[in-house]
């Protein structure tokens, strides 16, 4: 038999898939155009050195390659089926494939439970059958898959370079969309491709653990328009993106779930920029724009990371710089200040008209000596303050704008930058006008992987994306191994609650936050006007926040719930009895359990710090700021639990409004330390309590001393709730 090539992933149950010894065409048909036919061609056409079995209940040949009627019939061992038959004949045929032993099958074939119960029902008979035999399941109602390092190739595309982007994508028009992209940019390759389908064995998540591992693979790149195991995903996500370059494309942004919502958090959680920041937190670099995937891809494919967001640019015109340098300061990067040794050696090479400070602009110098790009871009690597070098301008087009007599010097020009990689560790990726018409310059930078965009903006995406690699790769981390054990005071507290009915009231979640060390505040549960003796006794003449203690009423400012700066006897008893009848009368049948007294709040910042037990990603904090930062603006930033210190740090400077947190206006200035720590103390208390779905704390009031929560809620999940006594 054939000998294939395998991976590193050689102990990974999906190896065999991948990289099978023989392959079995299950449907192959002798009609040009039918997916059965397809499947053989494309095996022959791209070289697969293992065996080949069509298999035809009539045809004795197709395309050169003997057919067998049935599985059964197959000779030697076989580690792949494709089936291309209708999907009512494949839970039978996976049954065949699994007594012959064949570990792994591709069905091609949709009509199952993506188009309804009987479908459904097919679908449950498929992984049955396969679960049965231990055969693992692509698809069904996949766009298929291939893998061009051994020339397995289940599609039948002609013209696929083999390279080390690999591809898994929802969405068969995508794969064709980037290797039609590919073509046409004329050297990027690609390494492995799945169609994930209906994911009823195999999904995102064993795909990308299993290209995380694949040594041909320098890149991971994914369409997804929705994910199964989120949570999971991110935890492999999260090691993967550790040694490999993992790209996601998300589409389907999705209000679905904030109708129902009940807290902000929940309102806010489920969302697309949810999803994104979760993915980012997981060192995955998003794109937003399907035509920045294949540039993205192959910038990290050729680089892999920068070492910092510092760029020079060197332009051999102004126009080009000027926008290049609008669109780094977009993308959070910066130009790099160049050393005077720096300025000094370029005056010495280029014309007294050029601008030296970055970006530079060889004014002309290039115009008739191409290789002096070379030696600027030679002396801004030596740079210590440059982490990535911008090339923009006609770099591969003096030859036909200037004359014939400049392509030996532009191709000598070409050839130093090929054996740039060898020299040194600094991103160069060329912006180039003529990139589309393809010059032999062009085409030589391009053969030695380097990266080359006729788009400015594709070229600093690039850039951004490197930047963004390297401070992951810097930054990432293992959360800490932080353990909470849950109190009983805190059991007993939702015990009560859920045997009441109702959430924990506010004054009962500021005791479960106490418990576990996060300062909460103080407060006295008034049910009585006598019991302003309590509240006098407790806080004098303290200014105090007064409000609604109801389980029906939630939003309490809305029915006139709420007191501020209330002080003295007489204030606290007309704010108790003024409160509740507002409550009353905006709510007549709701239980109003009491009104809670409580300091004043200082002056500060408010945010809210929030929790949702996503259903895909699991619980997930949020942090914003308050006020119209978070009601209207959406000012937020989400992290999936555990987090690291960093993921917290981070939360606060991804926000668009965090200057307020440095002391604007009069505002004082906000201990930043101490918000990331409550952020800390709230992701740890979270994770040693399911039964709380969602927490929000809003407002927080940070200052400089450290922060005061002035409102606490807790929803619970009714399915998850504490037995009486559990510890």
């Amino acid at each position: 038999m054939p000998s294939v090539v395998c991976s590193d992933a050689s102990s990974d149950p999906l190896e065999p898939l991948f990289f099978p010894r023989a392959v079995a065409v299950v449907g192959a048909s002798a009609v040009a155009g039918k997916r059965g036919y397809k499947a053989v061609q494309g095996l022959i056409e791209a070289g697969y050195r293992g065996a080949i079995y069509p298999i035809h209940p009539r045809e004795e040949m197709i395309l050169g390659r003997r057919c067998y009627r049935n599985v059964e019939e197959l000779p030697g061992e076989v580690d792949l089926a494709v089936i291309c038959t209708p999907a009512a004949t494949v839970p039978g045929l996976v049954e065949e494939c699994g007594r012959k032993g064949i570990k792994g099958v591709v069905v091609i074939a949709g009509g199952f439970r993506e188009s309804g119960p009987d479908g459904e029902r097919l679908e449950e008979a498929l992984l049955t059958a396969a679960q049965k035999h231990g055969v693992r399941v692509i698809g069904p109602n996949t766009s298929g898959m291939f893998n061009l390092t051994i020339g397995l190739d289940l599609l039948g595309l002609r013209g696929v370079r083999p390279g080390h982007v690999a591809f898994i994508s929802q969405s068969g028009n995508m794969l064709l969309s980037l290797v039609l992209e590919a073509q046409y940019h004329g050297e990027l390759g690609f390494s492995i491709y799945v169609g994930p389908g209906n994911q009823t064995d195999l999904g995102f998540n064993d795909y990308l653990r299993f290209l995380g591992r694949e040594s041909h693979t320098r890149v991971v790149t994914m369409y997804v328009e929705g994910f199964r195991s989120g949570q999971r995903f991110l935890e492999i996500a999260r090691a993967v993106s550790r040694h490999k370059p993992v790209v996601v494309y998300k589409s389907g942004a999705t209000e679905a779930g904030k109708v129902a919502a009940r807290s902000h958090t929940g309102a806010l959680a489920g969302s697309y920029s949810m999803t994104v920041d979760l993915l980012r937190q997981a060192g995955v670099c998003l794109v937003q724009q399907s035509d920045e995937m294949l540039p993205v891809a192959e910038g990290l494919a050729a680089w892999n990371a920068a070492p910092g967001s510092r760029v020079a640019v060197l332009s051999d015109g102004g126009g080009q710089a000027t926008i290049a340098v609008d669109r780094l300061v977009e993308a959070g990067l910066s130009l790099a200040p160049l050393e005077e040794g720096t300025v000094r050696r370029l005056a010495s090479i280029l014309p007294p008209q050029a601008s030296l400070r970055n970006p530079i602009d060889v004014a002309g110098a290039s115009d008739d000596n191409p290789a002096i790009l070379a030696e600027c871009l030679s002396i801004l690597a030596q740079d210590d303050n440059v982490d990535a070098l911008l090339l923009v301008g006609m770099f591969g087009g003096y030859a036909i704008r200037f004359g014939e007599q400049l392509m030996g010097n532009e191709m000598r020009c070409a050839e130093t930058f090929a054996e740039w990689r060898k020299k040194h560790d600094k991103p160069l990726v060329v912006h180039s006008l003529y990139a589309p018409i393809k010059p032999p310059a062009v085409r030589r930078l391009r053969e030695a992987g380097l990266p080359v965009y006729a788009s400015i903006e594709h070229s600093v995406r690039v850039l951004q994306a490197l930047a963004e690699r390297g401070h992951h790769l810097r930054r990432c981390s293992e959360p800490d191994a932080r353990h909470v054990s849950p109190q009983p005071c805190v059991r007993e507290v939702f015990l009560r609650a859920a045997q009441e009915g109702r959430n924990p009231y506010e004054h009962e979640a500021k005791v479960a936050l106490a418990a576990h060390g996060i300062a909460a505040g103080e407060s006295v549960l008034m049910r009585a006007p006598e019991h302003v003796e309590q509240v006098l006794e407790r806080f004098g003449d303290r200014p105090l926040a007064l409000k609604i203690v109801s389980r029906d009423i939630l939003h309490k400012s809305d029915a006139g719930g709420v007191r501020l700066d209330v002080r003295g006897r007489e204030a606290i008893v007309e704010s108790y009895e003024s409160i509740l009848a507002s409550c009353r009368a905006y709510a007549p049948k709701a239980d109003l359990h009491g009104v809670l007294a409580m300091p004043m709040a200082p002056k500060g910042v408010e945010v809210i710090i929030g929790m949702v037990r996503d259903p895909v990603f699991g619980p997930v904090m949020m942090f914003g700021l308050g006020g119209i930062f978070v009601e209207v603006l959406n000012d937020v930033a989400f992290r999936a639990v555990p987090m690291t210190r960093d993921d917290a740090e981070s939360m606060l400077r991804q926000l668009r409004g965090n200057k307020l947190l440095h002391g604007v206006r009069g505002l004082p200035r906000v201990d930043e330390a101490r918000v990331v720590d409550l952020l800390l103390q709230v992701a740890d208390f979270v994770r040693a309590y399911p039964e709380i779905s969602e927490l929000d704390l809003n407002p927080v009031i940070v200052h400089e001393q450290g922060y005061a929560i002035a409102d606490a809620r807790f929803l619970l999940n009714p399915n998850v709730l504490p037995l009486e006594g559990e510890e």
